[in-house]
């Protein structure tokens, strides 16, 4: 199987267009550009993984209104991350993909989707967590060393770039699962 048709087949597919440049005056004032978009981030998706799993415990249902608000609110917090991580320049839109491409597939409830499974869900992740933090722990330093590339060349180092969507995609995958529920197929190991 083809990297590109394992990454096919999982419930979380996510794919950043690589910039060609990028303005280092914007790039300059990110840490602060971030804050008023990242504190509605940070208001909206404070519930949205304990409602997921009640709904899929008690009723065995995962409505498609909800799982469209979950996507919608996924697609829109891995752009304004994109945009922290400094992938992109255009300033988060909480409508459009702009260069952050994430597809989601809904879930069939009664079937695809283990009944208890979301209560021991965080368990089985323990191993992915552990190796996020190692993942993103370099993740920050290879930003900041992009942050300083940006400021003199304009460009973000096309590995340096690649090594932190990969982090973004292995992370995506891990919410899939742990998070937004949409799927009981465990997670690769993988940043493909």
């Amino acid at each position: 199987m083809s990297k590109k048709s394992s990454q096919q087949a999982y419930a979380a597919r996510l794919a950043i267009d690589y910039p060609e440049r990028l303005n280092r005056l914007t790039t300059f004032f990110r840490p602060i550009l971030i804050i008023p978009i990242a504190i509605v981030l940070g208001l909206a998706s404070t519930t949205l993984w304990m409602a997921t799993l009640l709904m899929i415990v008690f009723r065995v249902r995962y409505p498609r209104w909800w799982f469209d608000f979950a996507r919608e609110l996924t697609r829109f917090s891995t752009r304004v991350g994109a945009y922290a991580a400094l992938l992109t320049d255009r300033y988060p839109s909480t409508t459009k993909d702009q260069a952050v491409h994430l597809d989601i597939d809904y879930p069939d409830a009664e079937k695809d989707l283990n009944r208890w499974l979301p209560l021991v869900k965080w368990l089985l992740a323990i191993p992915h967590y552990v190796i996020l933090v190692i993942l993103w722990f370099f993740a920050f330093f290879a930003i900041v060393i992009a942050w300083f590339a940006i400021l003199i060349t304009g460009r973000y180092p096309k590995g340096l770039f690649n090594y932190v969507v990969g982090v973004f995609r292995w992370s995506i995958r891990v919410s899939a699962y742990m998070y937004l529920l949409v799927t009981d197929q465990y997670p690769p190991f993988s940043m493909e």
